[in-house]
């Protein structure tokens, strides 16, 4: 494997890393916006708060190890792409940056009104943000965004595109209620186990059956992505994707259990990468290969050396924190511990 095509494959990993983490915190704010109203979505929202508090913004790491690499190893990709699809992309990071806002801000908010403003940004955001972000994914598929192809909708709004944005969404749902199904049972709130457990299951169902849609819709729109997708190391991880399903709707059906948050993220790390594997040796099927689109020799050199510099430093730390979090190592304060009073005290502050 040549440099150019190592480099490639860490792009991919750090795309399957960003849509497992980043997206089970998209996925949380799907079920905090078809939570209810105040009173019947204040349990799961609360659930939503205090799971993604620790972690929601490292999350956002894999983002700008995705941009970093295509900007630097792959500079042709990277215009070709933001030149074709600045204005889905431009929605997506519109969406990123309202998302987080309204998360952060909602929380202190003591009055409703402006807290269910600021959830309802942070809630819809959470969909724009995976839907424009997938529909982008979508035209890189089906070659739509081939060098020196102006701006249009038709580069992301196509059949291919509208299956992966919505696909996109279907499967970030599933990934944070997996994750939240689990969280409530750490947490001790067996009726909020059996809430996201039936959603889990739920999203999985469309999850599958959207992705049967997509792969029909590719068959014809994106001929060079079915056949990566039907040989070779594509169907690989098709057939890997399948089986992480099939296991992880038995583990949801058996009882909420780590298991379950293992074979979900197999699923849809899998699924990205049939996806990449399936477009060797393109970049963007069928105009742009791997190396075509690659940097001077040198750059990709020192491109390798800080990305494992970067990986090394970086990565114990980010899957520190991840299993920090997922083991309940993260306890936030509330307000109780904050007024309790200290051995030997007899007033509170004391």
């Amino acid at each position: 494997m040549t440099l150019a095509g190592l480099i490639a494959v860490v792009l991919l990993l750090a795309v399957a890393a960003y849509a497992c983490a980043g997206g089970t915190d998209y996925g949380a704010g799907f079920w905090d916006l078809v939570a209810g109203g105040a009173e019947r979505g204040k349990r799961p929202r609360s659930l939503i708060d205090h799971a993604m508090a620790p972690v929601w913004e490292v999350n956002n790491v894999w983002l700008v190890f995705i941009l970093v690499i295509m900007w630097t190893g792959f500079p042709v990709l990277f215009q070709t792409v933001f030149s074709a699809m600045w204005l889905p992309l431009a929605l997506a990071a519109v969406g990123m940056v309202l998302r987080g806002a309204g998360f952060a801000l909602r929380k202190p908010m003591r009055r409703l009104f402006p807290r269910r403003l600021y959830g309802a940004v942070f809630a819809i955001a959470s969909l724009l943000a995976p839907f424009f972000l997938g529909a982008a994914v979508g035209g890189v598929a089906s070659g739509r965004a081939a060098p020196g192809t102006v701006a249009s909708a038709e580069a992301w709004a196509n059949p291919t595109s509208v299956f992966f944005g919505l696909l996109t969404i279907a499967a970030t749902a599933f990934l944070g209620a997996v994750f939240l199904s689990s969280d409530a049972a750490r947490f001790d709130a067996p009726d909020l186990v059996g809430y996201f457990r039936r959603r889990a299951l739920g999203s999985l169902a469309v999850v599958v059956l959207l992705g049967l849609a997509a792969f029909l819709v590719v068959r014809g729109d994106a001929p060079h992505l079915w056949h990566g997708l039907t040989h070779g190391v594509g169907l690989v991880f098709v057939v890997v994707a399948v089986v992480c399903a099939v296991a992880t709707g038995w583990l949801l059906l058996r009882g909420p259990g780590k298991w379950s948050r293992t074979t979900a993220t197999g699923l849809v790390a899998a699924a990205v990468l049939a996806w990449g594997f399936a477009q060797r040796p393109y970049l963007i099927p069928t105009s742009l290969t791997v190396a075509e689109a690659a940097g001077d020799p040198t750059t990709l050199t020192w491109l390798a050396f800080v990305t494992l510099v970067a990986l090394i430093l970086v990565g114990p730390a980010v899957f520190l924190l991840y299993w920090l979090d997922t083991h309940g190592e993260l306890e936030s304060l509330t307000e109780a511990d904050l007024r309790r009073t200290a051995p030997g005290n007899t007033a509170e502050g004391e």
